[in-house]
Order: C-alpha cells, then structure tokens, then sequence
C-alpha cells in the first residue's frame, strides 16, 4: 500500500497533469484533493492535446480509479462539458469517475458573486478568474454550502434556492453593474445535476480507507501551486484551499502518516499568472521569449503568463512546507537559447540578504540577487536519456539540488507524456 502526493511548488501551471499521465500507469487510484475548474490540467499524447478542469489527470488510463476528493469545488455545468468533451475517446467514464459526497457545488450564483466581488475592487483586483470558487469556498467556511450529498436529498431544490437567495441579495449589495439571466442559468445548472447523478457518490474517506487497508495504491494529485495557498502563500493574490501537502489530507481525508513520497513539481523559470508579487519577473525580451517558445497562456482562461527567472528562495520555502522527497523539474527546453541564465538565490530585503521567504515580498521590500549560469544552444526535445542532455543544463540542475537538497528525478523536455527524461 502506498499513498503518494504530487504538487506544484510555484504560482500553478507547473505541469502537474503531464507528470500525473506519466505517473498513473504505476496507481490504481488517482485522487484530486482541492480546487475548482479554474485550474486547468494538460496532457499531450498521440498527437492529442486534452486540458481536464475538475477530472483527476488519470482518466485516459484504463486500470485507475479516479476519485474527486471532498476538498474539491464543482461546477456541475463545466463538469458536465468535461465529460462530454471526452465522450469521443470511449472511456469507461462511469465506472472510473466517482465523487465525494462532502465536495461543495459552484452554483451560478457562486459565479455571479464573483463578477461582482472583483468588479468592486477596481484597481486591487487579484485576479480571480470568475469561476465562482473563492464565494463556493466562503461558503463553505461560512457553512452555508450545498455539497454532493445534498443532491440526493429531496429538499435540494429548496436547499438550492435559499442559498441562491441570499446570494443575489450579496449582489445588489456590491451596487455594480453585471448583466445576468439568472432563469437561464439555473436552467443549464439543473440540466447538469440531472447528468452529475448518473455518476457514483461516495463517502470518499471511507473508501480510501478500505482502499489503504486492500493494499490499493493512491496518487493525491493537486491543482494550481504552493505559493498560491491561502494560508502559505503570497495572501491576498492567492486561491481559496490548501494547495501544499496539508491540504491532501482535509481534502481526502487520508492520515498524515500515510504519506510517503511527496513529488514536487517546478519549472526551470517561473510564471504567474494574474495579480501579485514576483520577485524575478522579466519585462524584456528575455520574458517575452520564454512566454513566446513556452506557450505561456492558461490552458482554461486563456490568460498570458507573467514570466521570470527561477527563484531557489520560494522554491526551497515550498520544499520546506510540503515536505518535499522527490523533484521535478518541467519545460527544461525553453531555456534553450539563452546566453546566460540568472537563478535567484537571495533576497535584497529591506537593506539585508535574506535566504528564507519572508511575510511580504512586495517589490518594494524585496529584491532579487541572481547568480549566472552559462546557457545552452542544443534542442531538447527529442533527448530521451540524461546522458544526452547538455553539459551546461546538468551543471544548472545539480545546482539546484545542492541548493534545494531534494533529487530531481524527472526532467521534462516537451509537452508530449513520451518527452520525459528519468534521472
């Protein structure tokens, strides 16, 4: 019996459900632990590009179980497009996609508080993508939520309009100006539930119990990044859950002591997306390349991704928080290019050289120091063992996990499932 972890370690778009796909051949059951379906996982093989929101990134493999933990936020609508955007794949769908009944349903309303929330913010947004998950998430601390057992209730309907009620009264409060059908859109939410149903229901802590005890392998998969968890991360420009390792316990309902491997994951640089603090964020040419040849756009909101040089200070915080055991560093090839490469190993912080990451790392306290790596030219992408990989981009990764002292033990060199390198 194993239970493992896999994780983003900087702003999210890490790469997660590429290593989730390589991984899954080795698991019996994949299990999401927290978010919505603003997070959007891709996965790349046969020639297929397919981007999974809610799903866990285990689906395309015919033995795993994949389970939707009580941490996760669902929108049964985009649920529902999901499902049927796979329908043309023929998989077994409703016998290897179950549901926890304690997970929190999106409703429209949910959506509309959003819009409104971030519409009166003006200039402080913090770049919430409208899905209506941090109000599903207020709901839920608040406990006025509507979960996934309630659908099997016979006063859903009414426990659905009571909550949908207050919510548009918390509209008119933000006095901003949204255009919205409500009618139509509870129209399209009921449609979806009707389908949500077709799906098993489970008490998904007891099952991964009974799981654990059959001996059954599990890999916890995570959405969105280390630094943007809303208690470890860079608050307020951060996401509603817990998406460090603590957060695969409450949103599975898996004891910490089960826990083996925890697998993190990083690109060689980083990116952002939305508002908030980044340290090494480029603005010249060097940024705009790694957005241009990395596809830096959101695989669900379409958004561009900030983008900067590797930063060891967050990356060792987020090792340090989760208890990282394995690394992975992802979108190696990028990088190729580039004369010099910079890796941030302090901080310049109020006028002294810190190395750990502290409470505020807004620009005007902190400062990037950067050390040099000499670049590489080679194309990566069609490398298929470590030995072939340039000499310069061995020495870049062995610094890393001298510095981190984690392994990195994958090392990813192009969107396809087959462009990775095990170290």
């Amino acid at each position: 019996m194993t239970v493992d972890l896999l994780l983003g370690l900087q702003w999210g778009d890490e790469g997660k459900g590429k290593i989730v796909d390589v991984l899954t051949s080795n698991y019996d059951i994949i299990a999401r632990f927290q978010g919505g379906p603003n997070a959007g996982h891709t996965l790349e093989f046969d020639g297929i590009k397919h981007v999974l929101r809610t799903i866990p990134s285990g689906i395309f493999h015919k033995t795993a179980v994949n389970i939707i933990g009580n941490g996760v936020v669902i929108d049964p609508v985009v649920f529902q497009k999901e499902i049927e955007g796979l329908e043309k794949f023929n998989l077994d769908i409703k016998n290897k996609l179950i549901i926890s009944r304690k997970a929190h349903l999106i409703l429209p309303t949910h959506r509309l508080l959003d819009a409104a929330s971030e519409a009166s913010k003006g200039k402080a947004k913090i770049g919430s993508t409208l899905k209506g998950i941090g109000p599903t998430y207020m709901d839920k601390t608040g406990r006025n939520g509507l979960r996934v057992g309630d659908i099997e209730l016979e006063d859903f309907a009414d426990r659905y309009r009571a909550l949908a009620d207050k919510h548009e009264a918390m509209i008119k409060f933000y006095d901003v100006a949204i255009q919205y059908n409500l009618e139509e859109l509870e129209k399209e939410f009921f449609e979806a539930i009707e389908e949500l149903k077709k799906l098993d229901f489970i008490d998904s802590e007891e099952y991964l119990h009974q799981a654990q005890k059959a001996g059954k392998s599990i890999l916890c998969e995570g959405a969105q990044g280390s630094l943007l968890d809303v208690d470890f991360g860079t608050y307020p420009f951060v996401t509603s859950s817990n998406t460090t390792a603590a957060g695969a316990c409450t949103g599975l309902g898996i004891a910490p002591n089960k826990i083996k491997e925890v697998y993190g994951i990083f690109k060689a640089y980083v990116t952002r997306v939305g508002s908030g603090p980044f340290p090494t964020e480029l603005f010249d040419e060097d940024g705009a390349t790694m957005a241009r040849v990395g596809n830096e756009f959101g695989s669900v909101t379409g958004r561009q991704r900030r983008c900067g040089w590797l930063d060891l200070v967050a990356l060792k915080y987020a090792v340090q928080v989760n208890g990282v055991t394995q690394l992975m560093m992802m979108k190696g090839d990028v990088l190729s290019g580039f004369e010099t490469l910079k890796v941030c190993t302090e901080y310049n912080y109020k006028g002294e050289k810190i190395s750990h990451f502290p409470y505020n790392i807004e620009p005007e306290n902190v400062t990037p120091v950067y050390q040099d790596f000499k670049g590489w030219k080679q194309d990566l992408t069609g490398m298929t063992t470590y030995d072939e990989l340039p000499t310069e981009l061995k020495e870049y990764i062995a610094f890393i996990e001298k510095e981190v002292e984690v392994p990195i033990k994958i090392v990813s060199v192009g969107p396809d499932r087959k462009q990775t390198i095990l170290k």
